[in-house]
């Protein structure tokens, strides 16, 4: 859903703050719906009657989740109005260099560890659903939603609302992009590919366009990192398993009582624990031996802390097979389960989680920093498509994800990640290197530099 006209219309047509209480609104609707049809009195009545409430509030919450996440990410970092690095005095009068790409990253690390205290949530609705039902879950999860709207009309005043920018670079965009295609005759593998549409190289055979050499430049860095989005599909499926097979697992294991899809929620808890220790602890540290651990690297290594992970998964279901009643049938196993217990699953979880505070949240910036201002939460909603993608990868996948095929639904997207890591390094590693953002001050009038080197004259 993120990847529709929707992050489009909020950059160009009404704001991305404005569009943010639309997709709260839409959400609180979708809560209320989802209340009603897990009702005690709704479900008795069969499914004919509790199963159109509950799809009507899936698509509802959808459309409504669509329109809020790509916007709420860059509408935080708007927030930040310097773009550059400045000195500041501090309070105890020493002078510091604030660096906007620091200031950028423990933005974002904040925001996902703020969003994963809410996930964190899902420990109580998994028990109330457990012990009383879904209404009480759904209500649960309703009533903290509800103080989303009470918190953005406290904010409202002192929030920076980026205007939305009445016309959008996406036109130009694909122009740019058609004209280098055309003048470099489709061989795209060049170099300089962009240069051919470059304004300042235009104007030298006379042939004036509308864009910027600014724009040529975010229409660039912008396919970079959409490239750099589409290794995520198979880093998603590694990050907690395809589908269900994690809580199919866990229900082939000793649990003593406690859900089988309870250790989901330790995948937030080790977010929320681990946000403060690399904000203040770890990258501090780093940056103090002059140690740089720049984006392409933290991305690299939250793929094989997720490629670790999708092994483990393999070896813990490899046990569970070896220890079942069942051998190989331990998911469909009526003569009991694996004495293993299900806290085996805990280092999976773990480094799924951390791995995401090196992958994600360094996405959410290349999605702000490369991007064109009018075009920042459709490029947001570009990677968040990219969940969709995995998820869809999953579908396809569910025929197989059965015994006895279980240590392969864990240990091949495993294999995959592993040479997908090896091949994003070596095609993405100068982008640790590039310039963080551009700006177009940083830009002369290309035109008239141009018209100057033709005559040999000063302007």
């Amino acid at each position: 859903m993120p990847l529709s006209p929707l992050a489009w219309w909020a950059d160009v047509h009404v704001g991305r703050y404005k569009a943010i209480c639309v997709g709260v609104l839409i959400c609180g609707i979708a809560h209320l719906i989802q209340i009603f049809g897990a009702l005690p009195s709704v479900l008795q009545k069969g499914t004919a009657h509790s199963a159109p409430p509950f799809i009507i509030s899936l698509l509802t919450l959808a459309l409504g989740a669509g329109i809020f996440k790509p916007n709420i990410a860059p509408t935080i970092l708007d927030q930040h109005r310097n773009k550059k690095a400045y000195t500041k005095v501090l309070k105890s009068g020493e002078k510091v260099i604030v660096d906007p790409e620091l200031t950028s990253s423990r933005t974002m690390l904040i925001f996902y560890g703020v969003v994963n205290v809410g996930a964190f949530y899902m420990l109580a609705t998994t028990y109330a659903e457990k012990f009383v039902g879904y209404w009480l879950a759904f209500l649960l999860a309703g009533i903290i939603y509800f103080l989303l709207p009470v918190v953005l009309a406290l904010a409202y005043k002192r929030t920076h609302k980026q205007p939305p920018s009445g016309s959008s670079d996406l036109n130009n965009a694909v122009k740019i992009i058609s004209m280098a295609l055309r003048r470099n005759k489709f061989r795209v593998w060049r170099k300089n590919f962009f240069d051919a549409a470059r304004p300042s190289v235009l104007a030298a055979e006379g042939i004036q366009v509308e864009w910027t050499d600014k724009l040529v430049d975010d229409v660039r860095r912008t396919l970079v990192a959409t490239e750099v989005f589409f290794y995520f599909p198979i880093y998603n499926i590694n990050d907690g398993g395809i589908g269900s097979v994690a809580s199919n697992q866990g229900a082939s294991m000793t649990t003593n009582g406690a859900p089988n899809d309870l250790l989901n929620n330790f995948n937030a808890l080790t977010i929320i624990v681990a946000t403060p220790v690399l904000s203040y602890i770890l990258y501090p540290l780093l940056l103090r031996y002059n140690i740089k651990f720049e984006r392409i690297s933290r991305i690299t290594f939250g793929f094989v802390l997720a490629m670790i992970s999708g092994v483990i998964g393999a070896i813990v279901q490899w046990r569970v097979y070896k220890t079942s009643p069942c051998g190989y049938y331990a998911s469909s196993c009526d003569a009991g389960v694996s004495p293993l217990l299900i806290w085996w699953q805990l280092p999976n979880v773990i480094l799924g989680a951390l791995s995401e505070l090196f992958c994600n949240v360094t996405a959410y910036e290349l999605a702000y920093a490369r991007a064109p201002p009018s075009m920042r939460g459709l490029v947001m909603a570009i990677f968040l498509f990219t969940t969709a993608l995995s998820s869809a990868l999953g579908e396809v996948l569910i025929p197989v994800t059965q015994d006895p095929y279980l240590i392969w639904i864990w240990g091949a997207p495993a294999v995959a990640l592993a040479v997908q890591t090896i091949l994003f390094w070596f095609r993405f590693r100068s982008l640790n290197h590039d310039k963080f953002m551009i700006e177009e001050k940083d830009y002369v009038d290309t035109t008239l530099t141009t018209k100057s080197e033709r005559t040999g004259k000063e302007l």
